[in-house]
């Protein structure tokens, strides 16, 4: 979840430093710190609060004459997990000897013991109440009899159980970063006569475009001439170098006044390349990198897909269609839950993670527990070379771009987009779709794009209906069919960026108890985007406003019966239902996206969340 940073060069450490942070604020944003090899000795600043609270603290010792000029150095962003957000907390964590500083993402699982192992055996005091400052005080103790500093930290990780990447500076060994990966993401930037950590490529993409991506169990070794990787055993490895496709300007706000708008404005953009970057010359799916045969499909069973959050959401609407069209069964489940059970898997099962970062520590661990059990394991990603796309058998790749707002927009679209390719190529490959409807339906996906662009040219309704509804403390999304889980989508949006009670629900279970709480004035919005499901849902509709509530609804160009119940309609374009997520979900975005923006708040950076969740 945090974000960490580390620079060995020729520039002014500070000012690379701070620079990456803020482009890995998203993975945490509690506290911000950094730290310098300077003089001989480490200093270290760090606010509890936003990245600006750091600079600012910089700038007033700055005006008192105190410089920060240095060559090395390494920061930090954090996502509290062990101990409150508070400047005591922030990272870097120093040893008691001042001479090491660490910053740190993970958990170091017996930080307890070795805290009082180290309180008793060698006097250390502790002065922060977290599990991260455990390393820097091994790493502290160890460097008194170590002839380098990477022989200090590889002794420190002997003494280590848990999920984590940190990096390590120390003024006895001035002008190298020393970082270890352990299930937490970790990369090595490629300068010319400077090189780089971060836990993210964003925070490189000023910088360099060539980077190592370090693999689990590795030590890299950083100085301005060269980068080193080892193996858990300190063998030397020699590592390919991946070229990031990512533009620096895609990870910057370009005019908008949040990511996330700007995110929700590239969605037809991303949709197109991620359509695109799968199609042949004649215009016909080709899955580059994913080898399932037509024998390898016919052996599948089962297929789960495993994911969190926004992702999980994008797999509810993949059960739908690959169902429909490939004719396989499909379990959803959540991360969290399917590591801790004993799933039906084995080797005739297609177990599909879904991931934005391909960081998630817990579709991580669910896609190892899966091919323990001999399962295929295909991935749907967005970050090149990330974790869960490196340890799956075949990868499908989205072309979203970086995503940096909290809440997910081009990434869930994105996603969807990979499930309906996938879904025709397995249909069609298995002779379970015609080639007309083949053919029919991947002619209408390619339109998504160009309708999408056209119904965001004016989105002056949903800001106006915002605007009216934004105090609303509690609030219903209903749908059926595919509408459904478009609902819980949408109904994710404003619990995360604007903190209002949010509820999702298939609409044919209301009267299964959720109906109970429809009163006067209790605002619902209502998705009615399935033709075959229309009349079922307008009931639905009905009976909700009998009893007072106010109906929002969200409906294809050209349904108006649905009026006659509904306070306000936003019409998206009309498309075939099976797409209708691609589309419907975009009002949804927007009308919380302007919730949040009347509410005051925080919307790229939402209280108590982080973009990539790396711990458990």
């Amino acid at each position: 979840m945090c974000g960490i940073v580390g620079y060995v060069g020729k520039r002014n450490a500070k000012d690379v430093i701070l620079d990456g942070l803020k482009r890995l604020e998203y993975r945490g944003y509690d506290s911000a710190g950094i730290a310098l090899v300077r003089n001989g000795s480490v200093e270290i600043r760090k606010k509890v609060g936003e990245i600006r609270n750091l600079e600012e603290l910089l700038d007033n010792e700055s005006r008192r004459g105190i410089s920060f000029e240095s060559y090395t150095g390494i920061g930090h962003t954090r996502w509290a997990t062990h101990g409150a957000p508070s400047d005591i907390n922030a990272h870097p964590h120093a040893d008691q000897s001042g001479t090491v500083a660490i910053v740190h993402n993970g958990i170091i699982e017996n930080f307890v013991e070795l805290k009082e192992r180290l309180t008793r055996q060698y006097h250390v005091h502790f002065r922060s109440e977290t599990d991260s400052e455990v390393i820097a005080q091994l790493i502290g103790i160890y460097m008194r009899d170590a002839e380098s500093l990477e022989d200090a930290v590889y002794a420190a990780t002997q003494d280590m159980t848990g999920a984590y990447a940190f990096a390590v500076i120390s003024s006895k060994d001035p002008n190298k970063i020393v970082a270890v990966r352990k299930d937490a993401p970790l990369i090595a930037g490629i300068g010319k006569g400077e090189n780089f950590i971060a836990s993210d490529i964003p925070a490189l993409l000023k910088y360099c475009k060539e980077i190592y991506l370090i693999e689990n169990g590795e030590m890299v070794v950083v100085t301005a001439d060269r980068i080193d990787i080892f193996d858990e055993n300190r063998n030397p490895v020699r590592r390919e170098v991946f070229h990031v496709t990512w533009d620096v300007d895609a990870a910057e706000k370009e005019g908008y006044p949040h990511f996330m708008l700007k995110e929700i404005y590239e969605q037809p953009k991303a949709i197109e390349e991620t359509i695109a970057r799968r199609l042949d010359e004649a215009g016909n799916i080709r899955l580059d990198g994913i080898s399932l045969t037509k024998e390898d499909l016919a052996n599948i069973s089962r297929i789960y897909i495993v994911a969190c959050g926004t992702a999980y959401h994008a797999g509810l609407v993949g059960k739908f269609i690959i169902e429909k069209l490939a004719k396989i069964p499909v379990e959803v489940d959540v991360a969290s839950e399917f590591r801790y059970r004993d799933p039906l898997v084995d080797e005739r099962t297609l177990f599909i993670a879904i991931s934005q970062s391909g960081e998630t520590l817990d579709t991580l661990a669910a896609l190892r527990a899966a091919k323990a059990k001999d399962a295929r394991v295909l991935s749907v990603v967005n970050v090149v070379g990330s974790s869960v796309a490196r340890e799956s058998d075949d990868v499908f790749y989205t072309w979203a771009g970086p995503e940096i707002a909290v809440a997910s927009t081009k990434a869930y679209t994105t996603q969807l987009t990979c499930m309906y390719l996938l879904a025709l190529h397995m249909g069609r490959t298995l002779g379970t779709i015609s080639e007309t409807d083949y053919h029919a339906l991947l002619a209408a996906l390619r339109e998504i794009p160009g309708k999408l662009a056209a119904y965001l040219r004016d989105v002056r309704e949903v800001e106006a209906l915002a605007k009216i509804l934004y105090t609303r403390d509690q609030v219903f999304f209903i749908g059926r069919g595919l509408d459904a889980a478009v609902a819980y989508e949408g109904s994710l949006k404003p619990k995360e960026i604007s903190y209002i009670n949010s509820f999702a629900i298939a609409a044919g279970e209301l009267k299964h108890g959720t109906i109970a709480l429809m009163e006067p004035g209790t605002l619902v919005l209502c998705l009615a985007t399935q033709d075959a499901l229309y009349e079922k849902m307008l009931s639905n509709i009905q009976e909700i406003k009998a009893r007072g509530a106010h109906v929002l609804t969200v409906a294809k160009a050209g349904n108006r019966a649905v009026e006659a119940q509904s306070n306000e309609v936003i019409y998206i374009p009309d498309c075939r239902d099976e797409l209708t997520p691609l589309l419907s979900v975009v009002p949804l975005q927007l009308f919380a996206y302007d919730v949040a923006k009347e509410r005051g708040c925080n919307i790229d950076k939402p209280k108590n969340l982080a973009k990539s969740v790396t711990v458990e």
